[in-house]
């Protein structure tokens, strides 16, 4: 076993030095630039991403869980992860039966018919069908025999590798990624154990239980353990097979606005949702109803979440940038003490450009990519829960437009949405609980806003006693500042300089008509430095009065644009 861990520290120093290389101005030839830094980033993502590939499942299920963190890892990397497949070669027939009858016992006879074919193969398990003898139709997903020890043996390597890493003066910065390493570990041997995702599905189904278009596969309990998971056999048409939807007679835009209305109740309604459906997730029956499969994968929201998050719905559709920013800070993804400028600017770039109609089909993509820019290498984190959120839209987002070319997940979920954010408080869509809900939001939105305006009055009269005091700060940002800053230093610097020379030159004077004339070097002398910093001081003046007969700088044909900001030292 000591072949595993020495591959894994080699593959961590390879893309240690490659990442230090690609760092490197002077390794491109022809000069660098951000394209082809973007596309040397393209190229290491591709190869890491294969490496994991052939690494085995520890690694894929790394990897698919690394592409849901943007806030850690660069775009090009978190865009390769995300593409991971985890189909591998199924294990022999014979070591199935054994593994059944060790998890079952006795409790495998009740199964007969057991096909020898698998109906798929993944990293962690594969699936055979069979028949009981009840006549049930069920598959059996049965774990990879040794997959545990393998699994602890390289997460163990992992978190050593982290705690190299974090030391790193520069990688480390901002991150903490021994933690990422612990909870890695934690959800990846979580994941081993069958009767969880057993129980994860009986959840999910429970939540769809009255609403006949969506189909989730029963438990069944008595022949499910650790590492054998026993559910209904569900058929149905592989979601991106259009041709076969359509040959069936099933619309595929009604499919997809099907799973659009069915992921928002499971974020806003329930807060139990699946963090993975891709298409090998997802099917059609033949009346249409849409089947979910793989229940190993799901995500989580607070009710606490929950109802901030429909706060956040309701400010990106009313466009509402500061107060979209005020509830992000209240969830703490901006930290304390970061300037919410920029980010109210990108999020109301982000609303125009995204949020207005006619909607793009990739707007949750766009949005996607958006905030993926914004988080990384930021002082500033997404809480994982938000990110797998938005994966998990933006990958369905991708299967609905394999469905329907003009699809778009914000222009369906607009109709959807008022019901379901009223409802997030327990009770269903258009409910009496809802109802009441809804007035008391119109009435607390109605009471705040009657405050600010009883407020405004004394606010104002505030205001003006804090500029008679001297207490008001107005600061200007305009886009030459800095330069304009610069020069004025530069000019008093120039003015402070040319008074001491005049002095020294008056004194020099006066001495040399004294009784004693010889003390004229000391002045002199004092004026040599001086002198020689004023000629500097020119010298800088020079080259900035050059820079202002440029073309579009201050003074050389056109104005700037810059804004005023006004803040009370004392908040109210």
């Amino acid at each position: 076993m000591i072949r595993r861990p020495l591959r894994i520290w080699w593959l961590a120093v390879r893309l240690a030095l490659v990442l230090w290389w690609d760092g490197q101005r002077w390794t491109y030839p022809g000069g660098f630039t951000p394209q082809r830094r973007a596309r040397r980033a393209s190229r290491v993502a591709r190869w890491l991403t294969q490496q994991f590939l052939e690494l085995g499942s520890a690694f894929i299920k790394l990897g698919q869980l690394l592409s849901a963190r943007p806030d850690v890892l660069p775009a090009e990397l978190v865009e390769e992860l995300a593409q991971l497949q985890d189909r591998v070669p199924a294990f022999p027939f014979a070591v199935v039966q054994d593994l059944l009858q060790q998890e079952l016992g006795e409790r495998c006879a009740e199964i007969i018919d057991l096909q020898e074919e698998a109906l798929g193969s993944a990293s962690l398990a594969q699936v055979h069908r069979a028949s009981l003898r009840s006549g049930r139709q069920v598959v059996l997903k049965v774990q990879r025999p040794g997959l545990e020890r393998l699994f602890r043996l390289d997460l163990e390597v992992m978190q050593q590798v982290a705690a190299v890493v974090q030391r790193h003066p520069r990688w480390g910065q901002g991150r903490d990624w021994v933690a990422i390493a612990q909870e890695c570990r934690r959800v990846l041997l979580r994941e081993l154990d069958f009767r969880l995702e057993a129980q994860h599905a009986a959840r999910f189904r429970q939540q769809f239980l009255d609403d006949p278009g969506i189909r989730i596969p029963a438990v069944v309990w008595e022949l499910s353990g650790r590492r054998v998971l026993c559910l209904d056999y569900v058929p149905g048409i592989k979601i991106t097979d259009r041709p076969a939807l359509l040959e069936a007679g099933i619309d595929p835009a009604a499919v997809a606005e099907k799973g659009a209305a069915s992921y928002l109740q499971q974020l806003v309604r329930f807060g139990f949702f699946h963090a993975d459906p891709h298409p090998g997730n997802l099917a059609v029956a033949r009346d249409g109803a849409l089947i979910y499969y793989d229940f190993g994968m799901m995500g989580q929201l607070s009710g606490r979440l929950r109802s901030r998050l429909g706060r956040m719905v309701r400010a990106a559709a009313s466009r509402d940038a500061v107060a979209l920013v005020r509830e992000l800070q209240e969830a703490g993804v901006i930290a304390a003490g970061i300037d919410p400028g920029p980010v109210r600017r990108l999020v109301r770039v982000m609303l125009n450009e995204a949020l207005t109609p006619p909607f793009t089909a990739n707007v949750i993509e766009k949005l996607s990519g958006d905030l993926y820019d914004l988080v990384y290498g930021q002082p500033f984190r997404v809480p994982a829960e938000l990110i797998f959120v938005m994966r998990a839209l933006s990958t369905f987002e991708g299967v609905g437009r394999s469905l329907d070319p003009g699809f778009s997940l914000v222009s369906i979920a607009r109709p959807y949405l008022l019901p379901l954010m009223t409802a997030s408080g327990g009770g269903a869509p258009g409910s009496g609980s809802s109802a009441n809900q809804l007035i008391s939001e119109l009435t607390r939105q109605a009471t705040e806003v009657g405050s600010r305006a009883l407020g405004i009055p004394r606010r104002l009269d505030e205001s003006l006693a804090r500029i008679e005091q001297g207490d008001l700060q107005v600061q200007i940002r305009a886009g030459e500042t800095d330069r304009l800053l610069r020069r004025l230093a530069l000019a008093q610097q120039s003015a402070g300089q040319s008074m001491l020379l005049a002095g020294l030159a008056v004194a020099a004077a006066l001495l040399a008509v004294s009784s004693r004339p010889a003390l004229v070097a000391v002045p002199l002398v004092l004026a040599a430095p001086v002198g020689l910093t004023w000629l500097k001081l020119q010298a800088r003046l020079k080259r900035e009065g050059r820079l202002d007969q440029l073309p579009g700088v201050v003074g050389g044909g056109s104005s700037p644009g810059f804004t005023a900001d006004a803040s009370a030292a004392e908040q109210s």
